[in-house]
């Protein structure tokens, strides 16, 4: 238990002094994530996977991903939903240890998702639960971030009736939504959507995290729209 823990506080220590929002974000590791649970109740439902892929100056890093799954029962809705192999069900790997390989990867990254508070309500219960405290990262939400972009002048050619789900982005970014519904399939996806929102906003200017709309991810949901 003292081993697992110190990996906990390497992680906490990476963490220990705040990022400013007022940062510039260009040169930073966007850890765009995603998970996948046994149902839509972050309270009453557990960690199926977890998975996330980086972007780091403008790139999505492909040798710098992660993905892992955890031990849950083939015969469920959710595993098949989610395309979930009876292998990797059944050999999944126990969830406080694939919380701290996702801590090993994540570091100080800052996480991004699309609708990324049930993803962080899901981790953070799991993190207390296991290592008693929460993620310590800054966090984006790309359908937030879109918006604020959106709200400032860019995406001008918008329609006005236009919707911001995963899918709704990917239709509008043309992105072909492979592997949907798989967390690193959505997670890949995300991240496309981050690049074009990171794009616009360096056209307009928009440099800072605070401007992408951040928040700290141990802190309560700060924005009305997402």
């Amino acid at each position: 238990m003292a081993r697992l823990m110190e990996r906990v506080h390497k992680y906490s220590r990476l963490n220990s002094l705040r990022l400013s929002l007022e940062s510039n974000w260009e040169k930073f590791r966007f850890v765009c994530i995603d998970s996948e649970s046994t149902g839509l109740d972050p309270r009453r439902d557990s960690l199926i996977s977890l998975a996330g892929v980086t972007v780091t100056e403008g790139d999505i890093c492909l040798y710098d991903e992660f993905s892992i799954v955890m031990p849950v029962a083939y015969n469920t809705s959710s595993v098949t939903v989610h395309g979930i192999t009876r292998e990797a069900a059944a050999e999944g790997i126990e969830e406080p240890e694939a919380l701290l390989q996702f801590l090993d990867w994540l570091a100080d990254g800052v996480i991004v998702g699309h609708h990324i508070q049930h993803d962080l309500t899901l981790i953070n219960i799991a993190c207390e639960r296991h290592f008693g405290r929460q993620l310590k990262n800054v966090v984006v939400d790309t359908m937030e971030s879109y918006l604020t972009v959106k709200d400032a002048g860019g995406f001008s050619n918008a329609p006005e009736d236009e919707r911001y789900s995963l899918d709704a982005l990917c239709d509008r970014f043309n992105i072909t939504p492979h592997d949907r519904h798989t967390a690193l399939g959505d997670a890949f996806l995300t991240a496309q959507i981050l690049l074009r929102v990171l794009k616009e906003a360096g056209k307009l200017g928009m440099w800072n995290l605070e401007d992408l709309h951040a928040w700290y991810s141990d802190e309560l949901f700060p924005y009305g729209k997402g």
